[in-house]
């Protein structure tokens, strides 16, 4: 029995495109402080996952809740059923909670490294220029960036830029950080260095969860791990129950087709 509530809480989450569903059933409780890796092959949901629980992409069905609150209004339908309808006030609020760092950077080419972690405090949070700037330098220092402030994203290397994408997410104080494959596009050799910032975050007792098939790495990061195969959870546990000990023959053969990590 679990005595911590849940920091976020998935009930039956569903997410199609079109006729094409993607996620077909979602449940899911976030305690404070988890560290949960989630693995799986392309096309399983991973990512579309991690969309929906900040709301870039909404939910076809099913219920998020953050902090205990439900996000969206639940409304009737015709035929009985029910679904959520979402206000996009309550949306930017929900992203403020909850931040995300993608894959390909997403920083804004014409603004410094500063500039593009202070853009959140400015435009979304209406913070004045000094106390913005004076946090995002904090931001990158925390991710060993504080000499490359002034520089764009031009000049930076691939590592860099996703650290400042990682400082920008910090720098707007989340509950909750979601990374979606922070090393995919990244050359070999500038992984370690985002790695390390993502495990100094969870030393700090951060709760996260990364969408990663840096498997040696989850095994070490998570405290938990889920398999997604054909949009549902398909094996979650301890990294030694699932990575080592899988019971279900779906991640098994995925384990073995990433023979190359060790513990």
């Amino acid at each position: 029995m679990t005595t911590t509530s849940a920091l976020l809480r998935v009930s039956g989450l569903h997410k199609s495109f079109g006729r094409d569903p993607v996620l077909k059933g979602i449940d899911l409780d976030v305690a404070p402080g988890d560290r949960i890796a989630i693995l799986g092959a392309s096309g399983s949901g991973k990512s579309t996952l991690l969309r929906c629980l900040n709301f870039m992409e909404q939910p076809t069905a099913g219920r998020v809740e953050l902090g205990g609150r439900a996000i969206g209004t639940e409304r009737k339908l015709r035929d009985g059923s029910t679904a959520m309808t979402y206000q996009e006030a309550e949306l930017t609020q929900v992203r403020q909670r909850v931040g995300m760092v993608f894959q390909q950077f997403n920083l804004f080419p014409h603004m410094t490294a500063l500039a593009n972690v202070m853009e959140g405090l400015r435009t979304v949070r209406g913070m004045p220029r000094d106390e913005a700037e004076t946090r995002g330098m904090e931001q990158l220092r925390r991710v060993g960036l504080e000499e490359k402030a002034q520089h764009y994203p031009s000049r930076l290397s691939g590592g860099q830029k996703q650290r400042v994408a990682i400082a920008r997410a910090l720098a707007m104080e989340p509950e909750l950080l979601l990374f979606d494959e922070p090393t995919s596009a990244l050359d070999p050799e500038l992984v370690g260095e985002v790695l390390g910032v993502i495990r100094a975050l969870a030393q700090e007792g951060r709760t996260m969860l990364l969408v990663t098939h840096e498997i040696g790495f989850a095994y070490h990061y998570a405290n938990r791990v889920l398999f997604l195969a054909d949009g549902v959870i398909h094996e979650a546990g301890t990294p030694d129950e699932v990575l080592k000990h899988p019971k279900q023959a779906r991640t098994q053969a995925f384990l073995a087709s990433h023979n190359e990590f060790t513990f």
